[in-house]
């Protein structure tokens, strides 16, 4: 093919035949980079971007999604099934359709995670203005609704003529695979542009295949990190979630036995190293482990890899000793050098290689004992708190434990906001790395099953008889439950369990635990629902076309499941969870929250105060 051929072809298509002529390398074995996508027809983007969608629909299947909200999730899961090296696309009609997407691109922003957004826009000639649907903008007649998009994406452009896609796409493939910029991608296409033809040249259209870059670390930093972690007499390793993403999993554990170094996982680090390896002490920070804080308090070198130390890591800066060194691996140079810390710019795995080929040093024995006591004694607390042999009421933690005996090692669990996440992060045994998706990054209710659907997807391309189990509270499910149907629809099982604690618990217990009443969380204190009712949920899983069952105990609950892993289909399990009774009560570490500063209420003035008391233990950092 010559340099000067070309193809006369409509924007949309071109969008389309470049996509599906991308491949990335994983594991030595090409595949399409880009799995498919989610979409939703309307004006904006049925005529055109359909009319291409339509001609590669074996090579990029096109799921039909009931919600632009969840398809965006899905895309989510999908792209952490994979590690982040494949994604989906999602399309969205003008107006609403595409506005509705907004809160799955923060999600995918805050995660750090790959998804390109092909959204329809209002016309480039603005001859027909203002369209069906149209925001006008008075002093601005080139912002839009789209526009809105630019603070939670990582790639954004408006495509105004045909040739700019030569450029743009490209463009957004290499923010989508880089490691520190990783992130949506969105392009805002004009229902003009999009039938528009051009003359493109042929070898745009070339296959192309992507290798995600592996930056190497400087060896000043190397030198640097080297040097205070030879002097450490308790140090600690604080595992993320861009461990997994790096595939540095086996680096990491080579790593901490080689020199004797405790870890704790953060909430999207949750399945770096099983339950059972000696050296994993448990989860850190506001969601974490007695065992894992108590090592976390008195660290004096915290060696941090591939975690962005949000503030349920951190104990909103309180988990670690003021005076303690931090040293951070991570691909992304804004979060490595965070609250002092000695960056290490690079790839988690050649970091820890690079590091670990240097460093002689082992961490002193009564250091380690200590770490392992801590981790004993966690195990002991996490037992009783999922058994369900006494009289107690149903927990989520009980829930959690019947699931965890009776699961394959790789099921994927799925959880999100809510009081789930807290409870799975602290409760759950890892059974195999990489299993768990607790999706924490921007605390997402609805994520739960939407995610789940992408991750099934992504699921049975490699491992298609393993399950994918979903933990979700009746509030989440009542937000967003719609990509039921879609499993059902798509043929791709999962396993939900709807724990129904009567509304948003979770919340209500801070609202609680920070003095206040109890108000407009759970269903029997909202003082506008005269006459509160308990939804069906079996009944309307069952609409949906799933399998659906309510249960009334822990035991029956274990019994559902081992139906529901021989189901063909979908299988929704509903058990009554008590709001008050059966909370983790163990493990949680400060977490900084607004309180009032003034308030007729003593309840809340004293937890104000008590809030207040915790403070000083606040580490103060950039």
């Amino acid at each position: 093919m010559t340099s000067d051929e070309t193809m006369t072809l409509t924007t949309a298509q071109a969008i389309i035949r470049w996509l599906a002529n991308q491949y990335i390398e994983i594991d030595g074995e090409e595949m399409r980079l880009c799995g498919g996508g989610f979409g939703i027809f309307g004006h904006g983007n049925v005529t055109c971007l359909g009319e291409a969608l339509y001609n590669v629909r074996e090579e990029l299947p096109l799921y039909r999604g009931q919600n632009e909200q969840s398809m965006g999730f899905a895309a989510a899961g999908y792209a952490k099934q994979w590690l982040r090296q494949r994604f989906m696309f999602c399309t969205a009609s003008a107006g609403p359709g595409t506005s509705n997407l907004l809160t799955s691109a923060a999600l995918t922003h805050a995660n750090r995670l790959p998804m390109l957004l092909l959204c329809g826009d209002t016309f480039v000639t603005r001859l027909p203005d203002p369209v069906l649907q149209q925001m006008e903008n008075f002093y601005d007649p080139t912002l839009g609704v789209n526009d809105a998009f630019r603070p939670v994406v990582r790639y954004w452009d408006r495509i105004t003529h045909p040739a700019q896609i030569v450029q743009s796409l490209p463009n957004a493939i290499a923010t989508m695979l880089d490691p520190a910029d990783c992130g949506p991608a969105f392009l805002g296409l004009p229902q003009d542009v999009q039938g528009w033809t051009y003359d493109y040249p042929a070898v745009f259209f070339e296959r192309k295949v992507h290798r995600i870059r592996r930056q190497s670390p400087d060896d000043l930093e190397i030198a640097d990190a080297l040097a205070a972690l030879s002097k450490a007499q308790r140090p600690m390793i604080i595992a993320g979630g861009g461990v997994q993403y790096s595939r540095a999993v086996d680096e990491l554990t080579a790593f901490a036995e080689t020199h004797r170094i405790p870890v704790v996982e953060t909430i999207a680090g949750r399945a770096n190293m099983l339950a059972t390896h000696p050296l994993n002490i448990g989860p850190v920070g506001v969601t974490g482990s007695n065992s894992a804080n108590a090592i976390a308090e008195k660290a004096d070198v915290i060696l941090a890899v591939g975690t962005r130390l949000q503030d349920f890591t951190t104990g909103s800066w309180t988990a670690f000793a003021k005076e303690a060194q931090i040293v951070s691996i991570n691909a992304a140079r804004h979060d490595a050098g965070k609250h002092r810390s000695l960056p290490v710019v690079g790839d988690a795995k050649l970091s820890l290689e690079k590091l670990g080929e240097a460093l002689d040093y082992r961490a002193p024995d009564d250091w380690v004992s200590f770490a392992r006591d801590q981790r004993k004694t966690w195990d002991a607390y996490v037992a009783d708190n999922v058994s369900h042999d006494g009289n107690r009421p149903n927990s989520y933690a009980q829930a959690i434990g019947v699931v965890n005996d009776l699961c394959d090692s790789r099921d994927r669990i799925v959880a999100a906001a809510g009081g789930l996440p807290a409870e799975v992060t602290a409760n759950w045994r890892t059974l195999a790395t990489g299993t768990v998706d607790v999706e924490f990054g921007f605390s997402c209710m609805g994520y739960e099953i939407s995610g789940a659907w992408g991750a099934r997807i992504a699921q049975s391309e490699r491992e298609p008889e393993r399950d994918t189990i979903v933990f979700i509270g009746d509030g989440s499910y009542m937000m967003l439950n719609s990509d039921i149907y879609s499993s059902v629809l798509s043929r791709k099982k999962l396993i939900v369990l709807v724990l129904d604690n009567g509304g948003f618990a979770v919340i209500n217990k801070l609202q609680n635990n920070t003095g206040n009443e109890s108000f407009n969380n759970l269903l029997e204190h909202c003082p506008t629902i005269p006459e509160p009712f308990a939804v069906d949920f079996e009944a309307h899983a069952t609409s949906q076309g799933a399998i659906a069952e309510t249960v009334s105990n822990p035991a029956e609950l274990g019994e559902a499941f081992e139906r529901a892993q021989q189901s063909d289909r979908t299988h929704v399990i509903v058990m009554k969870v008590d709001p008050y009774e059966g909370w983790t009560t163990e493990g949680h570490a400060w977490w900084e929250v607004g309180t009032p500063h003034i308030t007729e209420s003593e309840s809340v003035r004293k937890a104000h105060l008590e809030t207040e008391a915790n403070r000083s233990k606040q580490r103060r950092g950039v």
